[in-house]
């Protein structure tokens, strides 16, 4: 089951950072990657690129990449879901 939620930003907000919704949320993504909160693919799938696009973003930034277990479960959960496994 999947759910979304909204968050208010005031348009002042949107205006003095010269982003986009999108472009905001995909920072949102990289920063809770960065932090530790996300994992690469959940950041990933957030920020709404491909796995290439966010790997060469990330180090473009020089934000090290950290693959942990929970990582590799993730994503054999995505390989089953497209039988490649």
């Amino acid at each position: 089951m999947s759910a979304t939620i909204s968050i208010e930003i005031p348009r002042e907000v949107i205006h003095a950072t010269r982003m986009t919704p999108g472009e905001l949320k995909r920072e949102l993504a990289i920063y809770l990657f960065q932090q530790g909160r996300l994992s690469f693919g959940k950041a990933r799938e957030m920020a709404g690129m491909t796995l290439w696009a966010f790997q060469q973003t990330l180090g473009s930034r020089e934000i090290p990449i950290h693959y942990d277990v929970q990582d590799y479960e993730e994503d054999l959960i995505a390989l089953r879901r497209l039988n490649r496994l």
